[in-house]
């Protein structure tokens, strides 16, 4: 079987983490997030963490180049997987360029399954969303939806809402989103690497669209 790397698209909300994460369980592949292994980099001061450290103490984003090295080293790294999943990565054409030149150089296919969602469905799903400060877990619905008195039902830590998960700050990120990703989902569709799924409705309805994606494929390598 071909190794392949799976491409997680779609706006914030959208569900991309669950997916990887239900999407890992159940293949045992590596999942990729772009966050997630820029900290792993930091924690473990490597030479391209401390870059990146450095980078991220000025407030200044982290450029393509630096981002494109730590995640080639993650893949290279799981090489021998017959699936890597990418969450959050790649963000640019410039990204997507790179990492189809990797691709190409390692025998990894690619394919992009971008998660649909509306618009006005993601302000009202994000806006209704609380974190735990202290363990992290995410509550929806409102802090008197989960756990008395707006605690946490694992911790017990009283919960917060993000600034950014605010009505008004969540549709400016959706536009930026939009602007940012059309010419990445335009870069994919071009190459028949594409396709759209439907985002609304449960974690496993999506997940079940996703894995008969994925073995579709595998039915049309065999013939």
């Amino acid at each position: 079987m071909a190794k392949r790397a799976l491409i997680l698209l779609g706006p914030p909300g959208a569900g991309k983490g669950t997916q990887a994460r239900m999407l890992a369980a159940r293949t045992e592949s590596p999942s990729i997030s772009t966050g997630e292994v820029l900290r792993q980099e930091v924690q473990r001061h490597t030479e391209l963490g401390e870059r990146a450290r450095k980078l991220m103490e000025a407030g200044e984003l982290v450029p393509d180049g630096l981002v494109n090295e730590i995640i080639r080293g993650r893949i290279v790294a799981d090489g021998g997987r017959p699936l890597t999943i990418l969450d959050g990565y790649p963000r640019t054409v410039s990204q997507a360029e790179f990492l189809e030149d990797l691709a190409g150089r390692e025998g990894i296919q690619t394919l992009a399954i971008g998660i649909m969602v509306d618009d006005e469905a993601l302000v009202g799903r994000l806006s209704r969303r609380w974190n735990c400060p202290r363990c992290g877990k995410i509550h929806n619905g409102g802090p008197d939806a989960e756990g008395e008195h707006g605690r946490c039902d694992e911790c017990g830590a009283t919960l917060i809402q993000r600034s950014d998960d605010r009505p008004e700050v969540i549709r400016e990120r959706l536009q930026v989103y939009h602007r940012l990703t059309q010419p990445l989902i335009d870069f994919y569709r071009r190459r028949e690497r594409y396709v759209a799924v439907d985002g609304e409705g449960t974690p496993e309805r999506i997940f079940g669209l996703i894995v008969d994606i994925l073995e579709k494929q595998d039915r049309a390598a065999e013939v």
